[in-house]
């Protein structure tokens, strides 16, 4: 059983702790407003571009005279995952669980004697995919959003990079895998294909609009200058906006889970503390009464 001044210490120990941890949680909270408000203002703007373009590319009829970026190369030999983490940890799983599916994509393609490579945005995705897979890491950015506001520049940096490796032929398809910022609980590892560019999803329509829906899908839209232009034109554009889209979701999501995370830590702690003044307190109690029943019996014996 530890002595009393071990217990002190530890006391004194979990205490400090649990300042650190409430002071992290305060800052990430003051951080996740700012981030979450300019992920929200960017989603429309990604969404709505990706959507118009994917009714563009419908009209089309898709031939030797079509972007690359829209084709491809014709085949999926090499894939580009662009994995998005953050640049600190104690967040949670915020990092581990996005490395962790970039890592199933990586061994999925690789038993289908694929190949593949890695493009790392934030220091804590490179450190994870280094140790398995540090041979197939092209390039890795570090310092995103140092000022605490993420700029467009910033993700038009990385999408250079990646159409000069494309034009360069280094991979077939591109894929974007970051987590999801749904909420401040929840922050969701997702995967998007931007190299050939592939047109969102569209969610199940409700029995009441689905009318509404067929409706919408089948007008017939005129363009000037023509869908080939155009998609020239707009996908090398929609590479960064989604790239921006992804970065953004990442830091209101790091905050959010930074915050949860600290807040957990605190919890902790104080529990901690409680059960070690519990401790300490029953070991003190011994102590006396060990005390006592040794001066009485001095006092019997003499």
């Amino acid at each position: 059983m530890a002595n009393l001044k071990e217990y002190r210490d530890r006391i004194v120990s979990v205490k400090s702790t649990r300042k650190i941890t409430a002071a992290m949680k305060m800052v990430a909270a003051s951080k996740l407003k700012k981030a979450q408000e300019q992920a929200e203002q960017s989603q429309p703007y990604a969404t709505s571009m990706a959507e118009m373009m994917g009714r563009v590319a419908s009209n089309i009829d898709v031939g030797p005279g079509s972007s690359p970026l829209l084709v491809g190369t014709g085949k999926s030999d090499v894939t580009l995952f662009i994995v998005v983490t953050a640049d600190r940890g104690l967040c949670g799983g915020f990092n581990s669980n996005l490395a962790r599916r970039a890592k199933l994509e990586a061994q999925t393609l690789e038993r289908d004697g694929k190949e593949f490579k890695f493009l790392c945005v934030g220091r804590k995705g490179y450190e994870a995919l280094k140790r398995d897979y540090e041979g197939h890491i092209i390039k890795s950015f570090t310092g995103i959003g140092g000022k605490n506001r993420i700029a467009f520049s910033e993700a038009d940096e990385i999408a250079q990079f990646i159409l000069e490796q494309f034009e360069a032929g280094e991979f077939d398809v591109c894929k974007l895998v970051y987590n999801d910022f749904k909420s401040i609980l929840t922050q969701t590892p997702v995967e998007q294909q931007l190299i050939p560019f592939k047109a969102p999803e569209s969610e199940e329509a409700n029995d009441n609009d689905s009318e509404e829906q067929e409706e919408k899908a089948a007008l017939f839209y005129d363009f000037e200058p023509d869908e080939q232009e155009i998609l020239g034109q707009l996908l090398p554009k929609n590479l960064g906006v989604q790239i921006f889209r992804a970065l953004l979701d990442s830091a209101a999501g790091e905050q959010a889970a930074r915050m949860t995370a600290m807040d957990n830590a605190t919890r902790n702690a104080g529990d901690m503390i409680n059960n070690l003044t519990l401790q300490y307190n029953r070991a003190r109690q011994a102590a006396i009464t060990t005390e006592l029943i040794e001066i009485i019996s001095g006092a019997e014996a003499v």
